[in-house]
């Protein structure tokens, strides 16, 4: 083995052993005398012995230093990388944008300044910009971080400056700036001077954080527009391509609309067809300004309305901004919008005496306008007392709540009001009353339309309960278990009677509602001693098993209820109330048509499934109203008899088929059961514009109403129509999905039923398509008050309180279910009832998921 060392001078050189000593082929270095082994020289090491261990120990004090190098660079490394995070990420810089207005005092604005193009838009612009650097400069906390201002246009008031302006500030910072930016003043005396000897002087400065999609808009001159009202014209505008081809993607587009000085706008859309609101971004927002600062935004859109929803809207001044912004998936038709000038109302309020009268927010039933004040000042005559109602009260703005009714409000009696009301009174206690209503920059709605009466103070109601709220009802509906007062004033301090039972919270039920499945107290004590055990699981008829059991693929229950609700889908042996494949196979899932899930190996389940879907969104704003939306329904089919008109209706389940009711077509004086007697009118909306292009009329070529139908009791009180021409499905006309033979809808569902009949007993058909909100009502329960008269091809569906129910008419239409995922069903036919909307009289309705095999064997459907 050779033995290296390192010379003084650095060198590696052979190793020479001393004079006298003889070298081994081993190259270690002894003699024959025995020596300690202290006295072998320095550098020589033993090899390895066979235990692999060393025979030399290694210095302890070599390990420290090299310990003590690896902590100081770990430490190191530590501090670089807090560093290089803390500055290069943590405070790293962000783009912060704001925009806003500035108001100036001192000139005349001239209609050359709403040209952008213009040498005096250009002239006063770059003045402007200078003036708004400054002020900035002058802020610590804003001009390091200034890098861009954008002068976007000008608007009377003597005149307005809008603009953006755009700083990259360190993170740690930007909050430091939001502050500054939103508290940012400019002085009085601030002066500026243009080419053309224009003085101004500032007297306001705003600015707000804004959302990079607005700036965009205002930058991107491909797709932005400039009007100007007309006296006495008014102009439309579209989106890009309307109605020909859908709106662009991923644009950004504004429309400037200005009005004369002294003038406000009215803008009203048409037409309003745009993406879902679930489903994307796409959106149209209109500001009350010629800025997009979001604390000026009046309204923002999305998804589908219908023709008869009001979107008009009102500004507080003589500008108004519409701004569109898309994202880059679907495309719809977009929207058609007019507008037009009318003078500014110079007050609103006002003092209004006599024994009754009416009042309205400022263009009612239209969006009244922000930075409304109105005070109306009431006085009826000395010897009595007056009341306010409000009726279709509509002052909602999205994340206020009603409790606390901090933007647009109502105020009587030092009391605020908000929200969305169907009516409510307030009264007062002497004969004079002022009611206040305010509005902010931000977001309106429809307002009201109010009355107010006078009443004698000490009969406030003759023959009728007076409610704490001043309203009167008929003394059979105190303690009755209904809420007729809106604040449960008539159903407090009640004695039960012996067919009622007491609530936990005080209330008086009916005995018959007990264990019903639905809350009927509002505190569960109705159902409370209904309940299963602790452990236990209550099926649907009422019977408990052992959670264990549930979802085992077993029926413990016997109806199924127990493996309906799983999560997961499992094949199981067929029962009356399994849904069955094509392939014969059943599976547990409840309802499992049509819902967007493979359910079913064969995927038979979510075949044949267009159907239950409607273009145009749910947006009506008739808090418990009957008017319909037009489209809302498009599969509702009006059928008029000869020269009588609307008779009955039905529902459209195909292009070419109906489902209506067999009585309709019993000969009565009238041959109801010729099919040329009968005309069938789809897409219909009012009885008064059936010659509307949307509405499509189709004779009938074939009725065949059910073998079984007795007109006495009126069991199997169903039939389908054969139109003699098929139908166009349209944004209109669509048709509605039938339901399973094992579709369950239950107890406590709400369900819709529409049509054109009369809207009070023995009253007169409706001319515009009515709707109604009820809920299916437990069978047992409707059982006890339609003894002897209900069967099992009969629903039994209402509201139980009465005055919502289908009506003479009505006969022959859709009884509608919306399932969770939207799709909708025909849960049943109107049938017959014990009068209209009566009290603890539901109406019976043909229960269309027993006739699903009939209606497959004659429709194909």
């Amino acid at each position: 083995m050779k033995d290296y060392r390192l010379s003084d001078d650095g060198n590696m050189s052979r190793y020479k052993p001393p004079s006298g000593a003889q070298p081994k082929a081993s190259g270690l270095k002894y003699t024959s005398k025995k020596e300690d082994m202290n006295n072998l020289e320095e550098g020589v090491e033993f090899l390895p012995t066979m235990n692999a261990k060393k025979l030399e120990k290694s210095d302890p004090k070599r390990w420290m230093v090299v310990a003590a190098i690896l902590v100081v660079c770990l430490i190191a490394s530590l501090l670089v990388g807090f560093l290089v995070w803390h500055f290069k990420y943590r405070n790293a810089p962000v783009q912060k944008l704001y925009n806003g207005h500035l108001r100036f005092t001192g000139a005349r604005f001239i209609d050359a300044f709403e040209n952008s193009n213009s040498s005096e838009f250009a002239d006063l612009a770059w003045s402007v910009k200078k003036m708004i650097i400054d002020i900035y400069k002058k802020n610590p906390d804003v001009g390091p971080f200034h890098k861009e201002t954008v002068i976007t246009s000008f608007s009377e008031g003597s005149i307005i400056a809008y603009y953006w302006s755009e700083f990259s500030v360190p993170k740690l910072q930007a909050d430091t700036l939001d502050k500054a930016m939103v508290n940012i003043q400019a002085s009085n005396q601030t002066l500026i001077q243009t080419s053309r000897n224009l003085r101004l002087q500032v007297d306001t400065i705003v600015a707000f954080s804004t959302n990079p999609d607005a700036i965009k808009a205002s930058q991107d001159n491909r797709c932005k527009y400039a009007l100007h009202a007309k006296e006495g014209l008014i102009t439309s505008f579209t989106t890009p391509g309307f109605p020909n081809s859908h709106y662009p993607s991923n644009a950004r587009c504004q429309w400037e609309l200005r009005a004369d000085v002294g003038s406000v706008i009215s803008l009203t859309f048409t037409t309003m067809d745009m993406e879902p609101c679930s489903l994307g971004s796409d959106s149209v927002t209109v500001y009350d300004t010629l800025s997009p600062l979001e604390p000026h935004a009046m309204v923002k859109l999305c998804g589908s309305y219908s023709l008869s929803y009001n979107l008009t809207f009102v500004s507080s001044q003589n500008v108004m901004l519409v701004m569109l912004i898309t994202n880059g998936e679907g495309r719809h038709p977009g929207f058609r919008a007019v507008f037009f000038q009318m003078p500014k109302m110079k007050s609103c309020g006002g003092t209004l005496r006599g024994t009754s009268g009416n009042f309205t927010t400022p263009y009612f039933p239209g969006h009244y306008p922000p930075r409304m004040n109105c005070t109306w000042n009431i006085e009826v005559p000395t010897d009595r007392n007056v009341k306010v109602r409000f009726h279709n009260f509509f002052l909602a703005e999205p994340g206020v709540s009603i409790d606390s009714c901090t933007k647009d409000y109502v105020e009587v009696n030092n009391v605020k009001h908000c929200g969305l009301k169907k009516m409510f009174v307030v009264s007062s206690n002497s004969n004079k009353v002022a009611v206040h209503f305010h509005s902010d920059l931000s977001f309106v709605d429809n307002g009201f339309f109010a009355e107010f009466l006078s009443y004698d103070s000490g009969d406030p109601c003759p023959g009728k309960f007076t409610c704490k709220t001043g309203r009167c009802i008929e003394l059979k509906r105190r303690c009755d278990g209904w809420n007729d007062c809106t604040d449960a004033s008539d159903e407090l301090n009640c004695n039960c009677t012996e067919k009622q039972f007491r609530c936990n919270n005080g209330w008086c039920k009916p005995k018959f509602w007990l264990c019903d499945g639905v809350n009927d107290c509002g505190d569960m004590s109705d159902e409370l001693h209904c309940q299963c055990p602790a452990d236990n699981f209550k099926c649907s008829n009422g019977k408990c098993i052992l959670k264990s059991q549930k979802c085992n693929g077993k029926d413990e229950c016997g109806d199924g209820s127990d493996e309906g609700d799983c999560s997961s889908v499992v094949t199981v042996p067929c029962q009356e109330y399994t849904y069955k494949c094509r392939n014969n196979l059943c599976v547990s899932k409840k309802n499992p048509e049509c819902d967007g899930v493979k359910d079913c190996n064969d995927n038979s389940d979510e075949e044949n499934c267009n159907c239950g879907t409607r273009s145009f969104s749910k947006k009506s704003r008739i808090v418990g109203g009957l008017d319909a939306e037009a489209g809302e329904w498009p599969w509702q089919v009006s059928l008029h008899a000869g020269s009588e008109g609307h008779v009955c209706g039905a529902s459209l389940i195909s292009q070419k088929w109906l489902v209506s009711a067999a009585h309709c077509f019993n000969d009565v004086n009238v041959r109801y059961s010729d099919p040329k007697t009968w005309t069938a009118y789809m897409g219909l909306f009012s009885q008064q514009d059936r010659g509307n292009a949307n509405v499509q009329k189709r004779g009938i070529k074939n009725i065949i109403s059910h073998p079984n139908f007795n007109d006495f009791t009126y069991d199997y009180d169903i039939a389908v129509l054969e139109l003699d021409n098929q139908v166009a499905f349209t944004k209109q006309v669509q048709p509605i999905c039938l339901p399973d033979a094992t579709h369950e809808f239950p107890a406590g569902k709400v369900i819709h039923v529409t049509g054109w009949g009369a809207t009070v007993e023995k009253g007169v058909a409706a001319v515009i398509l009515q709707k109604a909100e009820i809920r299916v009502i437990n069978q047992t329960i409707c059982e006890s008050l339609l003894p002897g008269q209900l069967t099992p091809r009969m629903m039994c569906v209402g509201i139980l309180e009465g005055g919502i129910d289908a009506c003479q008419g009505d006969s022959g239409g859709p009884l509608t279910s919306i399932e969770p995922n939207g799709r909708m069903f025909l849960a049943g036919v109107v049938s017959w009832g014990v009068g209209c909307a009566q009290r603890n009289k539901p109406g019976a309705y043909t229960r269309v998921s027993q006739f699903r095999n009939w209606i497959r064997e004659k429709t194909g459907v």
